[in-house]
């Protein structure tokens, strides 16, 4: 039976079941700038065996609604309307009933699992935790840590975590980022709960592992008949897992709609809009109907030849090897994108381009710069002519510098401009990244997550870069916020001609900017070509996995890709 089919037949079977019934909801938080409304008289049901999605950009008052219906506002917020879970409103229930709901009717998966799991305690200790603390209330039976611990076994096989008899004594640490996730995610099933709240559960994750996990909480939804929340800004996602849509923009639900047809028949502006947005592999492609590779004839800034990385070991540990004889040549003007999965050696290979990683073997020449043989004192001169874009600019701005001095750092290491040179060129910097030149006088924590990336954009260029590394730049970004910045990343290298190593895992975005297309797995260059013969026409297994694995916003084709994805994989 096809993952839609079950669906309706559980929602066949349990037509007037809901769930969840939230009613007129209103969150209000109390701030030293005056009262915010967050959320504003939002109502929603999900029934019996349903997924149900609330998408909207950063702001729009999906989180907010998620924690509602678990009660984990902070103290400041005030709430209003009613959320009922199996017929108790979450909102006026004493505190003890709260934790009673909590973990058996209702379960959260978090967005970032790192920071959701306890990094000092096993991941079988903290399963059994909500285990044991369900245990013996309301007369019921007490479970002993040997039943607890069993069940925590029960829970991880139940996700799909290979050998969990003995990886139940292991600590967050041991597990892959999609492991933990998965991890996560049997922590909340510990208790069956009947509705489980999945908050941005696949953001920072690998299309491949983003792909495993969709398929876990579609298997959840047809074998045991749980309901879920899933609350994301991917369309792709929504596209291949939701059976009913809420779009929220700025705390109000502004269309409802079954999924094929919100994608198909979108009423609102704002809707149509979020959906135009979307990354679309193969729309708008960059090589779109280019059969050799562009600027092969123009001056090669980077050239890579059997190039190799390698970590050392620690404690008898044998080294590792991150880059394993790679080939590859980036030339001015040209947009080089380089995909794969996380500790596929993409990252590696940039640092090792801005001389922040060590080559251990092979040749890898820099602006004519050998890096085997790499002294930073005779390096530093063409640091200049090398941009960084970080893939986290809140963690790459010095806080308690202003953005105008964040800016200016590369130029006052590097030429030493008077003050006045500085703050007209900050100025010209942010009017080229379409930001107001009033901005240089904020700290990063004043801007958005859109805002930021663009200073740090600012910043790449401050002195003119020949090369340019941009690392994940987009992943953390909203759908609309995403579509800005790479319009203006691709207007921007247009006027400046800069040659740019673009590294991502979002094939799409790939697609979108670069003309010439490397795939890396387990830190050898799989494949490379021209983008639009690589997404389209691959050769190479692994990249036929990768492209199947990357969900698009279309029901109907996100469909079909899935039953390709399975193939693939042999299901």
């Amino acid at each position: 039976m096809s993952a839609n089919a079950a669906a309706a037949t559980a929602s066949a079977d349990q037509p007037d079941i809901r769930v969840l019934d939230i009613g007129h909801l209103s969150v209000t938080f109390a701030t030293d700038g005056g009262d915010v409304r967050a959320v504003k008289d939002v109502s929603l049901d999900v029934r019996a065996g349903e997924v149900l999605a609330i998408v909207g950009e950063s702001g729009s008052g999906k989180t907010v609604t998620a924690k509602t219906i678990l009660g984990l506002l902070p103290e400041t917020a005030s709430s209003s309307g009613t959320v009922l879970i199996n017929g108790a409103d979450v909102i006026s229930v004493s505190a003890e009933r709260l934790r009673q709901i909590r973990g058996r009717d209702v379960a959260m998966v978090f967005q970032e699992p790192s920071t959701a799991l306890n990094p000092v305690f096993t991941v079988g200790w903290q399963i059994a935790e909500g285990i044991r603390a369900h245990s013996g209330r309301n007369g019921g039976k007490r479970v002993s840590a040997k039943e607890a611990k069993a069940r925590a076994v029960e829970a991880l096989r139940k996700v799909g975590i290979p050998d969990p008899d003995h990886r139940v004594n292991y600590y967050p640490h041991h597990f892959s980022g999609g492991q933990k996730q998965r991890v996560v995610i049997a922590a909340a099933l510990a208790l069956n709960p009947g509705l489980i709240v999945a908050d941005e559960p696949t953001t920072a994750l690998d299309v491949t592992v983003q792909a495993e996990i969709l398929e876990l909480l579609r298997d959840l939804r047809d074998k045991y008949g749980t309901s879920i929340v899933l609350i994301t800004h991917n369309m792709g996602v929504v596209a291949d897992l939701a059976d009913r849509v809420v779009v929220m923009y700025q705390g109000n639900v502004v269309e409802e709609a079954p999924a094929r047809k919100l994608f198909a028949e979108p009423r609102q502006d704002y809707t149509r809009k979020l959906l135009a947005a979307v990354p679309h592999l193969g729309h708008n492609s960059a090589s779109e109907g280019q059969t050799v590779r562009p600027h092969q004839d123009a001056e090669v800034l980077v050239a890579a030849h059997n190039l190799s990385i390698e970590y050392p070991g620690r404690l008898g540990t044998p080294a590792f090897t991150a880059v394993d004889r790679v080939s590859f040549t980036v030339s001015r003007g040209e947009v080089f994108g380089l995909v794969g999965e996380s500790g596929s050696g993409k990252t590696t290979i940039g640092r090792a381009i801005a001389g922040l990683n060590r080559t251990t073997g092979g040749s890898l020449k820099v602006l004519g710069y050998e890096m085997l043989d790499f002294r930073e004192r005779t390096f530093r001169p063409l640091r200049k002519d090398i941009g960084f874009v970080f893939q986290d600019p809140a963690a790459s701005f010095n806080p308690q510098l202003t953005i105008g001095e964040c800016i200016a750092e590369p130029m006052v290491i590097h030429t030493k401009p008077s003050p006045a040179q500085a703050r007209k060129r900050v100025g010209e910097l942010l009017e080229s990244v379409q930001l107001p030149a009033s901005y240089a006088c904020r700290y990063p924590h004043e801007l958005s997550g859109g805002q930021r990336q663009r200073a740090s954009l600012a910043r790449a260029l401050s002195l003119n870069p020949r090369l340019l590394i941009a690392d994940e730049p987009t992943s953390a970004l909203d759908v609309s916020v995403q579509a800005k910045v790479l319009d203006l990343f691709k207007d921007i290298q247009q006027e400046f001609g800069f040659a740019c190593l673009f590294i991502s895992h979002d094939l799409a975005v790939v697609d979108i900017l670069s003309s010439w297309v490397g795939v890396l797995y387990k830190g050898r260059l799989v494949e490379q070509g021209v983008g639009s013969q690589v997404m389209g026409n691959p050769r190479h297994d692994y990249t036929k996995r990768l492209i199947a694995s990357l969900p698009v916003p279309d029901p109907e084709e996100q469909a079909r890709r899935r039953e390709q994805h399975r193939a693939l994989l042999g299901i």
